[in-house]
């Protein structure tokens, strides 16, 4: 299961490399250019919203085809939309793209809806939050490492001198598909364990609590403000009065600010179990260097010696640039010593650290909108540390106490992923209407900003008892 994690985790991330690839290639402005997510996640909202209608009317469908059904016929729904990036770049048509990016993300909702609550349901309720933490890392992983293969191939290895720019991403969409045809193989002859409440039930009974309610406009409200600001670090960093970054340097960034999310998120899985204080506490450690050590060598990644381009060794190459990257490295580790400090504030309680990450993303972008410069850029690119664990321990909040209704309650929290169309959109516009991008980063404020409401109050409203 953590296999798929990864695989939409890496995928995903390459939307903030589509969207300057398109923006240049197609000569749109930002809020056109952010069609790409409203695409990409637009489709979330609707393959989750048909979900959630059929379920109302006739019961849980993956509780009549069982989990490993439903991620064969998401993965083979995400293969299709992959292939059609062919046609799309041939036919050099925007639209066509935004339509193969739209069947993919169909696909990653039938994937999304089964996967999250199989995670949470394979053991104590108490604990979902870290097992949703630790497949999360996975995914993390993919958005780590997606960046720096997605920009080089590209922007780089693809990009032929005096062809359309679109071109360039043919070739990784169709390895995209090659690779969810042959996992929809071996997840229809793997065996998976079968768990769930047991029945079967129509109607809309996720909806009678008013908590799932709340978590669902928080989740809109979280992924919305984690994909704004990840698809605005490149124009951002590009910026003069920012850092001046070319598109292919800046896209080493996002990189690190996806990183950030596997690094927090591995320490909220260890953090949230029910492992022993002592031990919890050494991998407290020990997780997070590692982690930053994995980010930093990715970074280091002489992409275009691995390729061949180079006379010189490939390993001198590494070893150079990563001794050259301390620099940059030395600035964003003392940010990875504040996410382990937060966590001990945290008291290994969800809700708890749900409300000090999401304030701490809101002073760090209050602060980028203030004040300009490496400040600045800091600031936005650290903040993948502190969303890490928002949307695990968002969804596991609202699926606490739902019963046969997990299912349902997970199709209408992946509809909020809808959040993750809407407000980027509404940033670029922003930044048009104003001609200030810094300005922009407003809107992913105040979407963290509900979440830290959600973390502190908006989970208990309607129970009778108060969890974690």
């Amino acid at each position: 299961m953590t296999s798929l994690f990864f695989m939409w985790g890496f995928m995903t991330v390459f939307n903030d490399i589509l969207i300057p690839r398109f923006k240049a290639a197609f000569t749109l402005d930002y809020f056109h250019a952010m069609l790409v997510q409203l695409a990409f996640f637009g489709a979330y909202f609707t393959g989750a919203a048909i979900y959630f209608f059929i379920s109302w009317r006739t019961g849980d469908p993956i509780a009549r085809i069982g989990y490993k059904n439903g991620v064969v016929i998401g993965l083979l729904i995400s293969a299709t939309g992959s292939g059609l990036f062919w046609p799309a770049a041939n036919a050099t048509s925007y639209p066509m793209f935004l339509a193969a990016l739209f069947i993919v993300g169909l696909g990653f909702a039938m994937l999304q809806i089964a996967a999250n609550p199989y995670v949470t349901i394979l053991g104590p309720e108490k604990t979902a939050s870290s097992r949703l933490n630790l497949a999360q890392g996975f995914n993390s992983i993919g958005t780590t490492i997606g960046p720096l293969i997605g920009g080089y191939l590209i922007f780089q290895y693809f990009a032929k001198t005096g062809a359309h720019g679109a071109e360039s991403v043919k070739v990784p969409y169709l390895a995209f598909c090659i690779v969810f045809l042959v996992l929809a193989v071996v997840f229809f002859f793997i065996h998976l364990p079968h768990v769930g409440e047991g029945r079967v039930e129509a109607g809309a009974g996720a909806l009678k609590y008013p908590h799932v309610v709340l978590g669902v406009i928080a989740i809109f409200m979280y992924v919305g403000g984690e994909v704004s600001v990840g698809s605005a670090i490149i124009n951002f960093l590009g910026q003069k009065t920012v850092a001046g970054l070319t598109a292919d340097e800046a896209s080493k960034y996002v990189s690190i600010y996806w990183g950030g999310l596997m690094i927090g998120r591995f320490m909220g899985a260890v953090v949230l179990s029910e492992m022993k204080a002592t031990r919890k506490q050494l991998l407290l450690g020990v997780i997070p260097l590692l982690a930053f050590l994995l980010l930093w060598v990715a970074k280091s990644a002489p992409l275009d010696a691995l390729h061949g381009g180079s006379d010189v060794s490939v390993l001198a190459l590494w070893r150079d640039a990563f001794v050259a990257n301390w620099a940059v490295f030395k600035i964003y580790l003392p940010f990875v010593g504040l996410c382990w400090l937060l966590f001990q504030f945290g008291q290994s309680r969800a809700a708890r650290t749900l409300v000090i990450f999401s304030l701490t993303v809101v002073a760090l972008l209050l602060t980028a909108i203030l004040v300009g410069g490496k400040v600045a850029m800091w600031c936005v690119v650290a903040v993948g540390l502190f969303t890490s664990i928002g949307w695990s321990n968002t969804f596991s909040l609202a699926l606490e106490g739902t019963g046969i209704y997990k299912s349902q309650v997970s199709s209408l929290l992946v509809m909020a992923i809808l959040g993750g169309a809407v407000l980027p959109p509404l940033q670029g516009k922003i930044a048009d209407l104003t001609g200030n991008l810094q300005i922009s980063f407003v809107v992913p404020l105040i979407a963290y900003a509900y979440v830290a409401f959600y973390g502190l109050y908006g989970h208990r409203v309607g129970r009778r008892t108060v969890t974690g």
